[in-house]
């Protein structure tokens, strides 16, 4: 029987801000295990939460951004559970009325738009940090760091619209391109501030009926995200082909051991016996205050890589990368707009800038390059004062120290040879030094003319002017090929 895949992500991400959703703690990443708490996020009793107003604005943006409707009365309610990293025993979340419902984020398949419907979004405290994996730990003990207790959230709950796990990767990386451009969210996989979980159920073709569904959590990457949904889905389609039956519960995906393993029977609603929060008032967004919001809404990854195909006629794989990142793609139009070369500026920032920055670990925002600096160095190579390998090796210097490019070339004396009489004589001894090469040539083998370049680039030091070298070898071998 053939399957079809339903894949509905529910994505938690944690909000850029410099305090916490309902007290003044610090939300900074790194701090010593429980010292950024008070009696707030530590739920003492008689205390009282207060919202902070940064939160609902930066939600609110998100929901613009994804196309959402916006509840006219959005309320908070209590979530309750019990576990050693949650001190209130119950999470201020939002259920029944969230501030944001029935938005889309579009992504990209085969070259084809599809939207994913997005049931809601909405705002919710973080809970603290159980920590027993790691090897300083003492086998069978648990600490618990509450340092994250109240970290504002937004969780965004897609639709079961995904049908495969390639798409979940794509829905999921859209999502964390629009955060970023909305600068709400750093989107850091690794310290918890991107969460991930999704649920997976398969069905025959052509059904309509859903079947059981199964959570899986645990995946801290992009990769580990589709790696991990493959596996589940194979793992449904075993279970059936072999006519046993899908439970449903919770899993947790091992990278190590690239499988999921059983956590727990998976919880339903009522399961959190969720009541409205009696000490915060519910939210009632100012209809000329999300106006002004939206008026501050950038353009988003997927506009942008449409523009800079049509403005700029570059390649949409190339406008894909670039946009990747919002300062990437403001870098790049920075620059344009200086050097007025798109292509050259393209070609550069994609293969040296970006290798550059993989390489040092950086963003392009951490360095000392800027769009000035840049387009100096691509003009220097226009004008032929140095060779495109020459600027490639000036980059790391004007991205550590911000030293202009002229400077550089100077002082190492790298300045490109491009003088035709200086250049014709280092052309002359290389097809003189050469003679069964320059044979070859006579007899048909034009393809070894590279090989003397090679050798006048060496000669040179590599400062010679490539385009003039051709020129130079062209003629003067067309002028033995004559005499003899």
């Amino acid at each position: 029987m053939q399957y079809e895949e339903v894949i509905g992500l529910e994505v938690h991400a944690q909000l850029k801000t410099k305090t916490k959703i309902f007290c003044s703690c610090s939300t900074k990443f790194g701090a010593a295990p429980n010292s950024q708490v008070c009696p707030v996020c530590l739920g003492m009793p008689g205390v009282l939460p207060v919202l902070n107003r940064k939160v609902v604005e930066y939600a609110v943006k998100m929901g613009l951004a994804t196309h959402c409707s916006f509840a006219k009365h959005s309320y908070f309610a209590r979530k309750n559970y019990f576990y050693p990293d949650l001190p209130k025993g119950y999470q201020i979340s939002q259920f029944e009325e969230p501030l944001c419902t029935d938005g889309y984020v579009e992504i990209e398949i085969d070259g084809q738009p599809k939207k994913i419907g997005l049931v809601r979004i909405h705002l919710e405290e973080d809970a603290g940090k159980s920590i027993h994996e790691e090897d300083w730990v003492p086998e069978g003990e648990t600490f618990v760091d509450l340092n994250r207790c109240g970290t504002p959230l937004i969780e965004i709950v897609g639709k079961p619209d995904l049908r495969s796990p390639r798409e979940a990767y794509l829905f999921l990386a859209q999502l964390k391109g629009i955060l970023e451009y909305l600068h709400i969210s750093d989107c850091n996989m690794e310290e918890g501030s991107l969460r991930c979980d999704a649920n997976v159920s398969i069905r025959p073709v052509g059904s309509d009926e859903l079947g059981v569904k199964t959570e899986v959590k645990n995946m801290n990457s992009f990769h580990g995200l589709q790696r991990a949904l493959e596996f589940e889905v194979e793992r449904q389609k075993s279970l059936l082909e072999q006519g046993k039956t899908i439970t449903q519960q919770t899993l947790l995906w091992n990278a190590k051991e690239n499988k999921v393993v059983p956590m727990r029977s998976k919880e339903e609603s009522h399961d959190y016996r969720y009541f409205p929060e009696p000490d915060l008032v519910p939210i009632e967004l100012d209809y000329s205050w999300q106006h002004e919001l939206e008026q501050e809404i950038p353009e988003l990854a997927m506009q942008k890589k449409q523009r800079f195909v049509s403005e700029y006629a570059l390649h949409p794989k190339n406008s894909e990368v670039l946009v990747s990142s919002r300062e990437t793609a403001d870098f790049f139009e920075a620059t344009v707009k200086i050097h007025k070369d798109p292509k050259s500026v393209s070609n550069f920032m994609l293969g040296e800038v970006l290798r550059y920055l993989g390489d040092t670990k950086a963003s392009i925002d951490s360095t000392r390059l800027t769009p000035a600096l840049l387009a100096d160095l691509l003009d220097l190579v226009e004008r032929g004062a140095v060779s495109l390998n020459v600027a490639k090796s000036v980059l790391p210097e004007l991205a550590q120290n911000g030293t202009p490019p002229i400077d550089i070339v100077e002082q190492r004396g790298l300045s490109q040879v491009s003088d035709k009489s200086e250049l014709s004589g280092i052309v002359n001894d290389v097809l003189e030094a050469h003679p069964a090469e320059l044979q070859k040539y006579s007899e048909g083998r034009e393809q070894i003319a590279g090989f003397f370049v090679g050798q006048v680039m060496k000669a040179t030091k590599g400062k010679a002017n490539p385009k003039v070298v051709n020129e130079l070898l062209k003629e003067q071998l067309l002028k033995r090929k004559a005499g003899s």
